[in-house]
Parts: structure tokens; sequence; C-alpha cells
């Protein structure tokens, strides 16, 4: 099935402050935060929850934790070699962010088939690994509203 040009970012800080981190399995240079389609009948925040699940295992209703709308929304052009996963003619996509606090010892699982490994790293270096210019944009905005300094 193809998908429609309207995405979550999710980005996932731990009590630390640590940013998670995962790799995706079809392009190993590409970092980033828990991302995903949204699907029919599914509002942003609906598929925030679910791409969270799917890509980490944090059920966030088990665990009690909050996914928070961070207000903002992406648009951004769609990599040239993942268009054909699009619905015919998508160029654009429009993306809608959120933020998600977790225990330092929350477990992390992956689905192998979309992403081989993960890690938590300071702002800093997660600023340097973070692939899009959204997913940085976005973690810098957190950093800063917790009065950090760079």
């Amino acid at each position: 099935m193809l998908k429609k040009p309207f995405s979550v970012l999710v980005v996932i800080q731990n009590t630390r402050n640590e940013f998670l981190l995962i790799q995706r399995a079809d392009d190993a240079a590409f970092w980033q935060s828990v991302t995903g389609c949204i699907e029919d009948n599914e509002t942003p925040l609906q598929c925030a929850y679910r791409e969270v699940f799917e890509e980490t295992g944090i059920n966030c209703e088990d665990l009690g934790y909050t996914i928070v709308d961070l207000d903002i929304t992406n648009y951004y052009d769609i990599r040239k070699d993942w268009r054909h996963r699009y619905e015919s003619g998508s160029i654009t996509n429009t993306e809608y962010v959120f933020y998600l606090k977790v225990e330092t010892d929350t477990a992390i699982t992956l689905d192998p088939n979309e992403h081989t490994d993960f890690v938590w790293l300071d702002f800093k270096t997660a600023y340097t690994r973070f692939y899009s210019k959204t997913n940085k944009e976005a973690a810098e905005l957190i950093f800063k509203n917790q009065n950090c300094k760079l």
C-alpha cells in the first residue's frame, strides 16, 4: 500500500535528558527519532502513539507516558529515492512534531525490518548525528526549552 505524504516525528528523551536515535535499516547513515506515515482515519497524535510502539516497543498507555504535541508542522521534499513509496505525484511531505519523555531504564525493542540499532545521546552528539533538518530543529527546541546551554 502506498503512503500518503503526511507523517509524524516523535522526539524521545530520557530522564537523563539523552535523546533516542534509531538507525534506519535501509540507510545506515540515517539516524532519526521515531517517524511514520499517518494512516487513513488516524489523527497525527494517534499515529505518534502507534509509531512509538511499533518502532521502539514502548507502550505509552501501559507505562503511563504521554506524548506531547509540540504544535510544529514541517514541510519538506520527500527524498527522490523514496518517492515510489508514496501516492503518485507526492513530492512534499507534511510532518507533525511530538515529544515523549521516558524513564532512563525504559526498554527499547526495534523492528529489524525498519531499524538496526539505537543509541541514547546527549544533545550535542545527537544533533550531529540526526540525519534530517527537522529532527535537529525539534531536538534543539526541546533542549533550549529545558534551559540548557549549548
